[in-house]
């Protein structure tokens, strides 16, 4: 459940970077799924990495939709590389290509909104610890 004072664009940054998140979990496990002997040690680690980057970026989606500032970084640099993949594929699948770069624009835009941006420099402020208490 999100709070109620995350804006709208932040909201739904987050959502598109969750769902992102969950199809890298799927190409993990797809991977998973096609192993097979002769080239064990690279899909075992394509598959973590890809199982890791989604649940990573799912993780950092779920936070955006809390209002919570450390998820901001890691899904503005799933988008640029979001933005690279759908530059080296623009020639072959020109489709996935514009769904990418759409996607990757509509979330980074959603996370770079003035009130995005309000809303998460203060949360962040509001979980840093104040001078007082530094001083202790």
């Amino acid at each position: 459940m999100r709070a109620p004072d995350v804006p709208a664009p932040l909201v739904t940054a987050a959502s598109l970077a969750a769902v992102e998140g969950l199809l890298l979990v799927l190409v993990g496990v797809a991977e998973v799924a096609s192993l097979t002997g002769g080239r064990l040690t690279m899909g075992l680690t394509t598959a973590v990495f890809f199982l890791a980057a989604g649940g990573g970026l799912v993780a950092c989606g779920w936070a955006l939709a809390q209002g919570r500032a450390w998820g901001r970084g890691p899904v503005l640099l799933a988008q640029v590389m979001a933005l690279a993949g759908a530059w080296s594929v623009r020639s072959t699948y020109l489709l996935v290509s514009l769904l990418l770069l759409v996607v990757a624009v509509v979330v980074a835009v959603g996370v770079l909104h003035p009130a995005s941006i309000a809303l998460l420099e203060g949360s962040r402020l509001h979980d840093e610890p104040d001078d007082v208490d530094r001083e202790r």
